[in-house]
């Protein structure tokens, strides 16, 4: 079964860095994707970025493109660096994984098969 044994988050002042991670295990599909999303307050659930198995495809929302980076290590680890927070990053980020992996479908919620626990990311201005 899977399981994300998560790291990171915290609270940091607009303009620094945070770095979240996921160690992934239980996954048994050749082929799958890591996805991180976010949730702020009253607000419904984005996606934030994700990355194949593989390592070869990834996604960003618009939102977040040229801040921050999603990787992976040979350990089934996803990373998620985030540079230059603004307060709106402010949110409980999840990892996810999708096991049927399409492009046209990264960012949607449904898309996912597992998630993770939530960790609270805070940016104060």
């Amino acid at each position: 079964r899977f399981s994300c044994r998560r790291s990171g988050g915290g609270l940091v002042q607009a303009g620094g860095s945070l770095r979240l991670s996921c160690a992934v295990s239980g996954v048994t599909s050749a082929f799958y994707a890591i996805g991180w999303f976010r949730q702020a307050p009253g607000k419904e659930r984005e996606a934030v970025s994700c990355i194949t198995n593989t390592g070869v495809t990834t996604h960003y929302a618009d939102s977040v493109k040229g801040r921050f980076t999603i990787s992976r290590d040979n350990d089934n680890t996803v990373y998620l660096q985030m540079n230059s927070l603004k307060p709106e990053d402010t949110a409980t980020y999840y990892c996810a994984a999708d096991l049927n992996f399409w492009d046209s479908g990264w960012s949607k919620v449904v898309s996912y098969d597992y998630w993770g626990k939530g960790t609270l990311v805070t940016v104060s201005s």
